[in-house]
């Protein structure tokens, strides 16, 4: 089976300093992968590696397709929900590759917006501005946009953090769905027990990989506990490719 990413000794970090270390693997095609670890792990830096928002320090990530081809969805704070922008417009911009910056949005992409609406549950929100969206809704808004992008890899940094328990059994189902057209998901998630009902590959990290593979054999008390010290004991200003100390 193809692979997606191939990550080769990566080391990615911000001013020198790292936050992921000397991860090396591969991201098969229509994989359902759960990138797990505690606060400070390297999660978010390892998805903005992949979508090529963070330059790898050392080593590299190999590709299979553009990083323009890849849909991301960043963690909940560092979306603007004070942007001047309403639900049918901010669901609209997942269309921005197939017609460009500029195209026009005619009566099949028109179409296409309200079914990615309906889809999310939010039919008759068209013209409600995002601010006055409760966090499950402003989620689901954006998994709308998501599906507009209809992109070969999905990558979601917590997108079920702080949403509503319906929320994310919708949203659960929609990544189901991804999963069962062959798309690959990449989701940071702090919910173990949701882990293992739905991923079955996880990526354990602390800074650096501890376990990888099927989630049943990585998600040990063992390997959680070896986690969750590495990351405490790790010194932020340690030198690039330094290893933490266990």
């Amino acid at each position: 089976m193809a692979a997606h990413l191939r990550f080769r000794d990566l080391t990615l970090g911000y001013d020198r300093h790292p936050a992921v270390h000397h991860l090396t693997g591969e991201v098969e095609e229509g994989a359902m992968l759960a990138v797990v670890g505690p606060n400070g792990a390297g999660k978010s830096t390892l998805f903005k590696g992949i979508v090529g928002l963070v330059a790898p320090l050392s080593g590299t990530i190999d590709r299979d397709l553009s990083v323009r081809d890849i849909a991301y969805l960043p963690q909940a704070i560092e979306i603007d929900r004070s942007f001047p922008i309403n639900v049918y417009d901010l669901v609209a911009m997942g269309l921005w590759r197939r017609i460009g910056a500029f195209g026009a949005i005619g009566k099949t992409e028109r179409e296409w917006i309200h079914g990615a609406i309906a889809a999310v549950g939010l039919t008759g929100f068209e013209r409600r501005p995002i601010a006055g969206l409760s966090g499950g809704q402003l989620q689901r808004v954006l998994f709308a946009r998501l599906l507009l992008q209809d992109s070969r890899l999905i990558v979601l940094d917590e997108p079920f953090n702080a949403i509503d328990e319906r929320t994310v059994t919708d949203l659960i189902a929609l990544v189901r769905r991804w999963h069962s057209e062959r798309r690959t998901v990449l989701a940071a998630l702090h919910d173990m027990n949701l882990v293992r009902r739905h991923f079955s590959q996880t990526l354990l990290m602390a800074r650096e990989p501890i376990a990888w593979g099927e989630t049943g054999f990585v998600l040990t008390p063992e390997n959680l506990m070896k986690a969750r010290r590495m990351c405490e004991a790790f010194e932020e200003a340690a030198a690039e490719c330094a290893v933490a100390a266990e």
